[in-house]
């Protein structure tokens, strides 16, 4: 049943356990395989599933130590709300949901190991996916001595059949009627996103059904009148909906909520994976797709344009390294320091128009703002801006490509 040489012994290990048929295939698995003991660790990030029957299930198995942490506010204060600051996108159009989660959960698995004594931690992720390079490049960069054991890799249960058969071998507390009910298929949720993989999405060419989605009406089906809100900002983070004051997690649930409302945040999307496949996904990102838009509107009047400009160019290799799984390295790290150091004066509130699928615009201010209306008006500026002076400055700039066309002629 497994593949694993057990040469190098194990006596306690750390699993990120959802309580899922997967998860706990791999709880009774690793007591088998290792002869260890597992500790469970199942984390709150606002799936939107209940966490607490985690704790039945891995009593059921024997498992003495269980952690069920609620991390949905350290998800978004210290991950989510850093990463859009930097108006991250992968590939230009994934805003990451999945990515972000990842570190935060190695963090927290690294954490328990060291406070249990475990020697091992293990996760359910497969060995085609981006998810075992994000926690194990985590894991190693956190605890460079941990061994981490990846089932998947290892084990010969291949498709769920087999699992639900091991399941029933080995007594292993999991309710059948719902696995047959379960969705066809693969979804990570969190507070930032969920998403969708696999069965009827395999073939780009073919259209998700409108059943599939689960937080967003389709934007057809959205109210005929917008839906205005206001976001304050202080240091490049959202603090406040329509002057009401949040903490991050309820941000991102308030936003996600009307941004579900009015169909906002669906995306379908064939993305290079890390391992170097492409892949067909869809995601549901309402919240995100909000505070992208916004965030781009209030730094458009606070930050300087060679500042913002600077960000633009870096920030497609920051969203590789979140993609990719190097949350924890030192040149993302250094290029964090960089964009939260350039958010100082991005403070303000931003006015959008929510109608139909769409995140427009309609208005942004700021006590830092760089706009001068004295300057920018095209009516009498009074002096504020001395036109003849740009016959100079194009002049100047055009030298070189003047004589580039001489040496032409």
């Amino acid at each position: 049943m497994s593949k694993v040489n057990t040469a190098s012994k194990v006596k306690k290990v750390v699993l990120a356990y959802s309580g899922g048929l997967d998860t706990s295939v791999i709880a009774k698995w690793l007591q088998e395989t290792y002869q260890c003991e597992v500790v469970t660790f199942t984390a709150d990030i606002g799936q939107g599933e209940e966490v607490a029957p985690a704790r039945a299930k891995a009593e059921a198995m024997g498992i003495k130590e269980i952690y069920i942490d609620d991390l949905r506010e350290e998800f978004v204060r210290d991950f989510v709300f850093p990463m859009f600051r930097a108006n991250t996108v992968y590939e230009g159009e994934y805003l990451l949901g999945t990515s972000i989660a990842r570190p935060l959960i190695a963090k927290r698995l690294v954490e328990i190991a060291n406070a249990t004594g475990a020697d091992a931690i293990s996760h359910g992720a497969t060995g085609k996916g981006n998810d075992q390079v994000r926690f194990e490049l985590g894991a190693y960069a956190l605890k460079p001595g941990i061994k981490v054991i990846a089932p998947w890799r290892e084990w010969d249960l291949t498709s769920r059949e087999t699992l639900m058969a091991y399941c029933k071998t080995h007594a292993i507390p999991v309710d059948f009627a719902s696995s047959k009910k379960k969705s066809p298929y693969s979804m990570d949720a969190n507070l930032l996103h969920i998403s969708y993989e696999g069965d009827m999405l395999e073939n780009p060419w073919t259209e998700a059904e409108e059943s599939m989605w689960r937080w967003s009406v389709a934007p057809e089906a959205a109210p005929d009148q917008p839906q205005y809100l206001e976001l304050s900002y202080a240091c490049g983070d959202i603090v406040a909906l329509d002057s009401k004051p949040m903490s991050p997690a309820q941000v991102l649930t308030e936003l996600n909520r009307v941004g579900g409302a009015n169909g906002i945040g669906r995306l379908d999307l064939v993305e290079n994976r890390y391992v170097g496949m492409k892949s067909r996904g869809c995601y549901e990102t309402p919240g995100g797709t909000i505070m992208l838009r916004a965030h781009r509107a209030i730094e458009s009047i606070t930050l300087d344009r060679e500042v913002a400009h600077l960000k633009d160019e870096l920030m497609p290799r920051y969203a590789s390294l979140i993609y990719n799984g190097y949350w924890w390295s030192p040149e993302r790290r250094m290029l964090q320091t960089m964009i939260d150091q350039s958010q100082q004066y991005v403070n303000g509130v931003v006015r959008l128009k929510l109608y139909k699928g769409n995140v427009i615009i309609v208005g942004r201010k700021s006590d830092d703002s760089l706009f001068d209306a004295r300057i920018a008006t095209f009516d009498d500026d009074a002096g504020a801006y001395n036109q003849q002076d740009a016959e100079g400055f194009i002049k100047l700039n055009a030298l070189r490509l003047r004589i580039a066309a001489d040496r032409k002629r």
